[in-house]
């Protein structure tokens, strides 16, 4: 059995974020999914992980984290050795570079890629319609921060220099929608 374990689903992009960076570092881990239909999320024992009642949550030993990005900040900084090296220990400039592209994704993509995915994927599944107007704007908002990843990209192969870092891997759960 392995020491790490994830709370959530794999469908989730919260949770999708943890799966990545523990396939990136190479590490075993169990996924213990975590039923949302059934409310289980919002029961004590999973409020004892996570205390807003959302996923992930994750295990390593005796520590218990929750939040997407904390979760993968503290596995690429303690599992450093294993794996993808996705945050630079070396060079305090481009762990800084990483840091500001971590927080664009957060700040700037994020929050407009999850909107459109919900609108155009989610909704559908959870028999609503998708309004064409929220569509709309969201687009126009996400294609003027992607042009902002444009100008980046075309000075540096990925976000933060180089090397695929986090700042790269947090982009994927939204994309993959």
């Amino acid at each position: 059995m392995a020491s790490i374990k994830v709370h959530g689903v794999p469908m989730s992009t919260a949770t999708m974020r943890v799966l990545a960076t523990l396939y990136e570092k190479d590490l075993q881990f169990e996924l213990i999914p975590v039923d949302m239909r059934a409310g289980a999320h919002k029961q004590e024992a999973h409020l004892a992980l996570n205390p807003f009642g959302q996923i992930p949550a994750l295990e390593d030993g005796d520590l218990t984290l929750f939040e997407s990005r904390a979760i993968t900040q503290y596995l690429a900084e303690e599992y450093s050795e294993k794996g993808e090296k996705l945050i630079s220990q070396d060079c305090k400039k481009v762990k800084a570079t990483t840091n500001v592209w971590l927080q664009v994704e957060g700040q700037q993509f994020d929050p407009n890629a999850s909107k459109l995915a919900f609108e155009r994927v989610f909704k559908g599944m959870f028999g609503m319609t998708t309004d064409p107007a929220a569509v709309q704007e969201l687009e126009g908002k996400l294609q003027k921060v992607l042009d902002v990843y444009e100008a980046r990209l075309a000075k540096s192969e990925f976000l933060a220099g180089d090397s695929f870092t986090l700042a790269d891997l947090h982009h994927l759960p939204a994309i993959h929608y």
